[in-house]
């Protein structure tokens, strides 16, 4: 778990959700939703399979745009309609997928889409630079080469150059799909130690993980979805394991969480 004293305390949240809606066809699957994402912190979005979290995730993303509520991005309101507008604000997801291409070499990747050109040509060395200095200034010393192909790379090396490429458009906020869900030991405690850098740099990181040891080890707060409601979101320090899986898996954990309608006769 994260110190807290180590993390002043956060101002005005970077990203703030109200009330967000979303229906596909007749199934409603996020319910008034509210989540705080601050600068410098990590937020865990947790919850079962089919709680919510990546269709809330897609619309942050601009995937699938809300039906309703608010969208705040740094205090001021915003409609994300598409990809490119969510990039534009800052916001970068990298998936489970990764969709990194095995035959191109790490520069190739971090460019992807985005190649820099002079002239009519690619400019090699510009980019080279850049991804250097990317992955140096995130202290990454796994990789020999940035002319790597992915192919030759490990599943630990493959989410680093995935985080990097996100992290390489001056990005704000930083939205990581479970990125140790296939990685051994090892590469777990690599790519957390990243995801702690990335937040120790000023960016808000918002992971995305059904690991609760891996959401203690780096997790400033917690947000726990349940049944497409936002049960809490809550401290790390201020909750035990038991009660994050309560939360997961019931709504609630004693007075914490959904609470029960009162009926009244």
């Amino acid at each position: 778990m994260t110190d807290p004293a180590s993390h002043p305390s956060p101002g005005a949240p970077l990203l703030s959700l109200r009330g967000v809606n979303k229906s596909f066809g007749a199934v409603q699957v996020l319910r008034d939703v509210d989540l705080d994402v601050y600068l410098g912190q990590v937020t865990a979005l947790v919850g079962d399979n089919g709680a919510g979290k990546s269709t809330l995730i897609k619309g942050v993303a601009g995937i699938h745009a809300f039906d309703g509520g608010e969208f705040l991005f740094e205090g001021h309101p915003v409609k994300v309609t598409g990809p490119k507008q969510a990039n534009d604000l800052g916001i970068e997801v990298v998936y489970q997928d990764l969709a990194l291409c095995d035959n191109l070499d790490v520069v190739h990747n971090m460019f992807l889409g985005r190649e820099m050109k002079r002239g009519i040509t690619l400019d090699e060395t510009t980019m080279e630079q850049r991804a250097r200095e990317t992955l140096s200034g995130l202290s990454v010393r796994t990789l020999k080469s940035v002319r790597q192909t992915v192919a030759s790379l490990s599943g630990g090396q493959r989410q680093t150059v995935a985080i990097a490429r996100a992290v390489l458009w001056n990005s704000k906020l930083v939205i990581l799909d479970e990125p140790t869900a296939a990685l051994g030991v090892a590469q777990t405690e690599q790519v957390l130690a990243l995801v702690r850098r990335l937040a120790d740099k000023g960016l808000a990181v918002i992971l995305i993980s059904h690991n609760m040891n891996d959401v203690f080890q780096v997790a400033d707060n917690i947000a726990a979805l349940y049944l497409g409601q936002m049960a809490a979101q809550v401290k790390a320090a201020d909750v035990s394991h038991g009660q994050v899986v309560e939360l997961i898996t019931a709504g609630r954990s004693g007075d914490l969480g959904i609470q029960k309608a009162v009926v009244t006769a």
